[in-house]
């Protein structure tokens, strides 16, 4: 699958893209299935860990899942359309809001602790794996707001709030916004600067929505020095990356062990200036 020229203009002009194919329904369903089949078997999690810590912060080190959706061709061939030949993978996610629930996403930019700095070599492709309509709590974006900087946030640590702080940015006029529903199966891409919320699910079935977060081998880690990625296509001949291969299977000792390391690695940066705890990158019992 590639992009059209026009595609590749929209998302550079407006830093998001949406409607993008990847996944038929047969497909999505057993996609789905796998995802509540683990959430049936594994709730307790492992390692110290309950499985929410996963699906929400690095799943790829330690689920095969979340590890093979992230090398998916229908997905890399068209990130390759932005970013270029060679990808890796920072960060695997899953983004679950349960019907009728209250849960949001703040308005926010992804950049903002991930200490890269205001690089535009990376962006996340985020499946929908349920239907994300407007109802379900599908994402908002505010055109262009990726040519500008990182602004600041306020950490509100809202237990409503998805984002691990609560991070909101003040101010955002809601009518600038576009909102960007998918059908099961198809993706969407956004900047990393792109100003980017969601509402609750007023749906009667779970929101579900996968982000997977591509970088190039070009981006560095600024903040704490040189940060983890999976290389899932070309080459990472700048070696700015500590390259992991993904995990052998489900929850495996040694995997653990990385996604401990990985995790206390990245904390300083994710967590940098909170007052308060930010749970899912403290290194211990999420």
């Amino acid at each position: 699958m590639t992009l059209t020229p026009a595609q590749k203009d929209s998302y550079a002009e407006n830093g998001f893209l949406t409607g993008l194919e990847v996944f038929d329904q047969s497909e999505v369903a057993r996609i789905r299935q796998q995802i509540e089949t683990l959430e049936a078997r594994h709730a307790a999690g492992a390692g110290g860990y309950d499985l929410n810590q996963f699906f929400r912060v690095n799943g790829q080190l330690v689920i095969p899942l979340l590890a093979d959706l992230a090398r998916t061709p229908a997905i890399l061939d068209q990130v390759s359309e932005i970013l270029g030949p060679d990808l890796l993978v920072w960060s695997v996610e899953l983004f679950i809001k349960e019907p009728g629930t209250q849960s949001v996403v703040s308005w926010h930019q992804d950049l903002t602790y991930w200490g890269m700095g205001e690089t535009d070599e990376e962006l996340t492709a985020w499946v929908a794996l349920s239907d994300v309509s407007v109802k379900a709590g599908c994402m908002r974006f505010i055109p262009g707001s990726h040519k500008g900087r990182i602004v600041d946030h306020a950490d509100t640590f809202d237990q409503d709030n998805l984002l691990s702080r609560g991070q909101e940015i003040a101010g955002v006029n809601e009518t600038d916004a576009v909102h960007g529903p998918l059908a099961p199966g198809q993706m969407s891409f956004h900047h990393g600067r792109c100003f980017h919320a969601s509402g609750p699910n007023q749906s009667d079935d779970r929101r579900i929505g996968l982000a997977i977060r591509y970088v190039t081998p070009s981006v560095k880690q600024a903040d704490s020095g040189r940060d983890y990625a999976m290389l899932v296509r070309g080459k990472d001949n700048e070696r700015g990356w500590i390259n992991v291969a993904g995990p052998s299977r489900l929850f495996a000792a040694e995997d653990l062990a990385l996604y401990r390391e990985v995790l206390t690695h990245q904390s300083a940066a994710l967590a940098a200036g909170a007052t308060e705890d930010v749970g899912m990158y403290s290194g211990g019992t999420a």
